[in-house]
């Protein structure tokens, strides 16, 4: 497993849990030997970070960009193309990576495999390019090149997908997925009666906190310990006051969180935060047929007290 967290961020803990303890041997590859998945891990091989590597990157905007090296990774972390590498040649197929001589080259390589696609970026000729334009948006196929006085300027500009309103399809129409609603895959009942939700708790956590635990700072900034945010209404008909320490169940697990009472959250629901590594042991394994996508806002659950 390489840069990711699933032993905290999956959801229904106890089933990722238990296949991941059925592997033969598990090995994943991070900057962090704390995290969850790696505490579980046979083997961690620790992975140089930003500013620790070069290569190319891709962000939100399509925009890919450069990252230059700037300090030795600490230790024996290695760049994820040198592990590769390392990786390919202990099990004896490095011959099949002969064109991977450096970061660059793997990119050309991306480069080649991106022709004829929606993503095609065969234009840019390699890092310099992405220099000059300070990053370049895919897509940027070969014959997209200006000249040279003025190629730089047109690669680097912003350009936004489907603007002169045709879409990647053969007809050039946009379609819209679409089903009729279906029943919540775990509705509430009288034993769990409201719904969990889960999403992004505070600014000064993000995802399954790999990194932001790191910072005093933001450790500072954070909640102290677990809170469930519950609408005030179902905390007094349940008689459970502000700052109370109180038991959010699932069919699947159990977590003691302090109670928040607040009306930004709807009677008969309740939130925590994705952040802890408590809280997907309450949430059910469910996908959206499309996407695949987790649903981690469908979970029956119940509020209890733990003092009377």
């Amino acid at each position: 497993m390489i840069c990711t967290n699933p032993a905290q961020s999956w959801i229904n803990q106890h089933q990722c849990r238990d296949i991941l303890s059925r592997l033969d041997f598990l090995v994943v590859q991070d900057m962090y030997h704390t995290t969850e998945t790696a505490q579980l891990a046979h083997l961690v091989l620790p992975a140089a970070g930003w500013g620790e590597k070069e290569g190319t990157f891709i962000n939100s905007e399509r925009r890919i960009g450069l990252i230059k090296q700037v300090r030795r990774a600490p230790g024996l972390a290695l760049s994820d193309f040198r592990i590769f590498q390392l990786v390919a040649e202990a099990w004896g197929c490095g011959d099949m990576f002969h064109r991977f001589s450096s970061p660059a080259a793997v990119f050309d390589i991306i480069k080649e495999c991106s022709a004829g696609q929606a993503c095609d970026f065969t234009g840019i000729d390699g890092y310099q390019a992405l220099e000059a334009a300070g990053g370049v948006q895919w897509p940027w196929p070969a014959h997209s090149l200006a000249t040279e006085a003025d190629g730089a300027e047109a690669a680097g500009s912003e350009r936004r997908l489907f603007e002169d309103g045709r879409f990647l399809h053969a007809d050039g129409r946009a379609r819209f997925m679409f089903e009729d609603p279906r029943p919540m895959p775990e509705r509430t009942s009288p034993r769990y009666p409201f719904l969990l939700l889960s999403g992004r708790g505070s600014a000064a956590e993000w995802h399954t906190r790999t990194r932001t635990r790191q910072s005093a700072v933001l450790r500072k900034l954070a909640p102290e310990y677990l809170v469930v945010e519950v609408n005030p209404h179902d905390a007094a008909q349940l008689g459970i006051g502000p700052n109370e320490r109180i038991v959010v169940e699932s069919q699947r697990g159990r977590v003691t969180a302090t109670a928040v009472l607040t009306h930004t959250i709807a009677p008969g629901q309740v939130f925590l935060p994705m952040h802890d590594a408590q809280t997907n042991r309450l949430t059910y394994a469910a996908f959206d047929p499309e996407s695949h996508q987790p649903a981690y806002k469908s979970c029956a659950v119940r509020l209890v007290r733990t003092r009377c």
